[in-house]
């Protein structure tokens, strides 16, 4: 709806406390839709509408700090609909984050700190990176899960060193799309009180207004998730403030805060409308938006006074130090907790980890047995979990197929707030967009289970995970036809392709229990890279190792099988890695000397020297690829006349030996192509 200026003046003397605001409130505003303006391209109408509630939140109750960002304890703030991110920029402006007013200009420009959406930076107070709508919301679920966890194993009934709630922003895009369901209903079912979020309400997307598409009843479906709900008037700062209070005083239930606003609040012909939701006002229609609001000043010039009100360094720092005092008392009453807790926080592995690795790899293995590899992540499981306690484990619905329920996991649930293993529920997005807060807040290291096909329906959190550079692990089973009856709606064909060329992620596809717990290692000591675990339903054999081989695998690829003067290279992962050695003993029959090389990461591989590449695959030689998947990972370390036994269409439903049969995973199709083109 379009209001005239009447009614938006109106609006915005609403009240005698809203007044004293109006400066800061319109600060907000300007700086906005002036750096979008600056641009020449953003989205200014959000951020003007909901200034508000900015306003109401950040000047009363958020805890934070500017001058210590990572400050442990600090209220989490997520904005869920990052197409408003000149509103978080301008508030971390002028709250004292180390984003100045030159930064502001800076908006949409290469290699800005303000970029058109927000990016992940903790150092200048942004928490996750959104804008593909709804991942805000669910990261924000993933944070206060964290928080829910790590208060029940360290809070004490006199010293809580974990105390704080997660605030989301969010829009009516992020509520139309699918995962804002799968997220909204697990936290209703989880009980996250100290989760609190704001719905601007303001009816229009960039389509125009939302009747024509979007008529829930939203308020009915948050009740009907278990949260509290709330309704306000979204440019009413004192009953915005009220709202989370009464938001805060109830610690079971998340919170909704129902903010009707107008977009674009304060333009005189655009406000209402989609006009103003994803490009410039124009400077004509600024001009008239300061008249209206009474904002005298020039683009990007702040008044002292102004500064002065949103200023947060100082109540920030007493509020730190406050912990600060409380932390020292929880380390002389429970020395021990306070030891992990600080271990936990800054990420660190226990101080044991790498001795009792070897310890457990050694042991691997001497008594490697044949298994598939999802049964191997199992036995892997057994020993990470009892080592990390930060370990948190959790299935799509698939628990006894992923099998990622370890010896030492409990579940976690309402009444048992410090369980390890989370149920999902079918919902492979929502699950990995949570996994990726739980990773953002710390004192956390989750992994997550499906069948790989279904990284379809999980991708872009995935792809976020990587963009942010986030260590989080990906547990995918059921790795290839070889899975059988279910038919090529659940045979993966083209996924690890997609995974591989995801940039800053590393997928593993392990042979063995060996090279399974080696690729368990490499995730969980990740620091900047997610990883995918790719496991096999089928069988695979125990292969044997030297101590030298064994200390190579963590270069994703190695060499089994070595000759002085090969003929061939036959590369692997895998289930596949058994087949190529007993082609390559088949060749030698033949006079032909296949080197056999396993490659359970080529992502890990490709990192290596060229030296190492070149020793472990000689650049002179043909080269074999085999691996049950789309051949196309493969070309950076072939030649063109160089082979790969792969698939390029989808499978069949049938069991799987015969599946691997049909589509040439077989000792003698292997040897015939090694032949052909050792004798090309």
């Amino acid at each position: 709806m379009l209001f005239s200026l009447k009614t938006l003046l109106s609006i915005q003397a609403k009240g005698e406390n809203n007044l004293q605001y109006s400066e800061p409130i319109n600060a907000l505003r300007f700086l906005s839709a002036d750096a979008v303006q600056k641009a020449n391209s953003g989205h200014p109408g959000m951020p003007m509408g909901m200034a508000e509630i900015a306003t109401a939140l950040w000047s009363k109750h958020l805890k934070h700090n500017p001058l210590n960002p990572t400050w442990f304890d600090r209220d989490r703030f997520v904005l869920s609909n990052g197409h408003g991110s000149m509103l978080l920029y301008s508030l971390l402006h002028l709250t004292g984050y180390k984003l100045s007013i030159e930064d502001i200009k800076d908006f949409r420009q290469l290699k800005s700190k303000t970029p058109g959406h927000p990016e992940y930076d903790i150092n200048i107070g942004v928490e996750t990176t959104t804008g593909p709508l709804g991942q805000g919301i669910a990261n924000a679920v993933g944070m206060a899960i964290s928080e829910k966890m790590l208060a029940a194993q360290f809070n004490k009934d006199d010293i809580k060193p974990i105390d704080h709630y997660t605030y989301v922003f969010l829009g009516d895009g992020c509520l139309m799309e699918g995962i804002s369901h799968e997220a909204c209903s697990f936290a209703g079912t989880h009980e996250l009180g100290k989760l609190i979020c704001f719905y601007d309400q303001n009816g229009i997307s960039i389509d125009g207004e939302i009747d024509n598409w979007f008529t829930d009843d939203s308020v009915k479906r948050f009740e009907s998730y278990g949260w509290q709900t709330i309704c306000v008037d979204g440019h009413n700062v004192e009953e915005i403030s009220e709202a989370i209070s009464k938001a805060k005083e109830e610690s079971k239930k998340p919170s909704m805060i129902f903010c009707k606003t107008t977009i674009g609040f304060g333009s005189p012909n655009k406000s209402g409308t989609a006009d103003v939701h994803g490009a410039p006002l124009g400077d004509e229609e600024i001009e008239k938006t300061r008249e209206a609001l009474g904002w005298q000043y020039p683009a990007f010039e702040i008044p002292k006074d102004v500064y002065d009100f949103w200023d947060s360094k100082k109540s920030g720092a007493e509020k730190n130090a406050t912990w600060e005092n409380s932390i020292k008392s929880y380390k002389d009453k429970y020395p021990n907790d306070s030891l992990e807790l600080e271990r936990r926080i800054k990420g660190d592995m226990p101080a044991k980890f790498e001795q009792n690795f070897l310890d457990f790899l050694n042991d691997c293995n001497t008594n490697n047995l044949p298994m598939a590899t999802r049964k191997a992540s199992k036995a892997c499981l057994d020993f990470f979990v009892k080592e990390m306690p930060e370990l948190v484990g959790g299935s799509a619905d698939l628990t006894p197929s992923n099998n990622t329920f370890s010896a030492s996991s409990t579940t976690f649930s309402s009444e048992n707030p410090s369980g390890n293993h989370i149920n999902y529920g079918v919902r492979e997005f929502g699950m990995s967009a949570i996994m990726n807060g739980m990773v953002l807040h710390g004192g956390i290291k989750p992994y997550g289970a499906t069948f790989l096909v279904f990284t379809d329906y999980a991708r872009n959190a995935v792809r976020l995970s990587a963009l942010m550079g986030l260590p989080n692990i990906f547990v995918y089973t059921h790795d290839s036809v070889a899975l059988g009856e279910d038919g090529p709606t659940h045979q993966p064909i083209e996924h690890m392709v997609t995974l591989r060329s995801t940039p800053n992620m590393d997928s593993w596809r392990p042979a063995d229990l060996v090279e399974t717990a080696v690729a368990w290692k490499n995730a969980i000591s990740s620091l900047s890279t997610p990883t995918c675990l790719i496991f096999s339903r089928q069988g695979t054999s125990a292969i044997e190792r030297t101590p030298e081989q064994l200390s190579s695998i963590e270069n994703g690829g190695y060499l089994l099988e070595e000759h002085e003067d090969p003929n061939i290279t036959i590369v692997a992962s895998g289930s596949e890695v058994q087949l190529a050695i007993d082609a390559a003993q088949e060749l030698k029959n033949e006079s032909i000397n296949a080197n056999v090389v396993s490659m359970p990461s080529l992502d890990v591989f490709l990192k290596q020297s060229n030296e190492i590449q070149n020793k472990i695959i000689n650049p002179n030689k043909p080269v074999l690829v085999v691996e049950c998947a789309h051949p196309n990972s493969w070309y950076k370390i072939l030649n063109r006349s160089d082979k790969v036994i792969g698939i390029e269409t989808f499978g069949e439903s049938a069991p799987g030996s015969e599946l691997l049969e049909h589509f040439g995973f077989n000792k003698d199709n292997v040897i015939q192509t090694a032949k052909s083109l050792v004798n090309d």
